[in-house]
């Protein structure tokens, strides 16, 4: 008999994959409340012990880090909007703040904001307040799966 296995996805009620992302988000240097959205998953592998998240701006010059998650235990599995997280899971973004930074693109193109969720063999990846780079470096050898969730934003 085979097992069908579920597939690792992100998603989120605050907005769909390729859609823009609500004013909720926005930065508060740009105007907006800096509200991080609402996200969930399901069908983490088996052996999953952790849980990180990056969220990047590929169409910033240089590329760009607004969220930097990670630690999250294992049995997660969502994070509610607005979400405040203890520092030992919390990274620094590149506007060089630990937490969520929101949208806040020069005025023109559209930016595209990958939510990555990497399921990992490990339980914890570092130390607090480690940047993008640092988190991917960390993690590099202890993905299980990943799941990635696309929002648009444009000023």
């Amino acid at each position: 008999m085979i097992l069908a296995v579920a597939a690792f996805a992100l998603a989120s009620v605050t907005f769909h994959p390729n859609t823009a992302l609500p004013a909720s988000t926005v930065y508060d240097k740009c105007g907006g409340p800096n509200i991080s959205p609402e996200l969930h998953w399901s069908g983490a592998p088996p052996g999953t012990r952790g849980f990180a998240l990056i969220v990047f701006d590929r169409d910033a010059t240089g590329g760009w880090y607004h969220w930097v998650v990670y630690n999250i235990p294992a049995p997660t599995n969502r994070l509610n909007p607005g979400v405040r997280l203890p520092l030992s899971e919390a990274g620094a973004n590149s506007f060089n703040r630990l937490g969520y930074g929101g949208p806040c693109p020069p005025p023109g193109n559209v930016h595209h904001y990958v939510f990555t969720l990497y399921a990992l063999n490990v339980s914890r990846t570092g130390r607090s307040g480690m940047t993008g780079p640092e988190v991917e470096a960390a993690i590099r050898k202890h993905v299980l799966a990943h799941s990635t969730l696309t929002g648009l934003y444009q000023r």
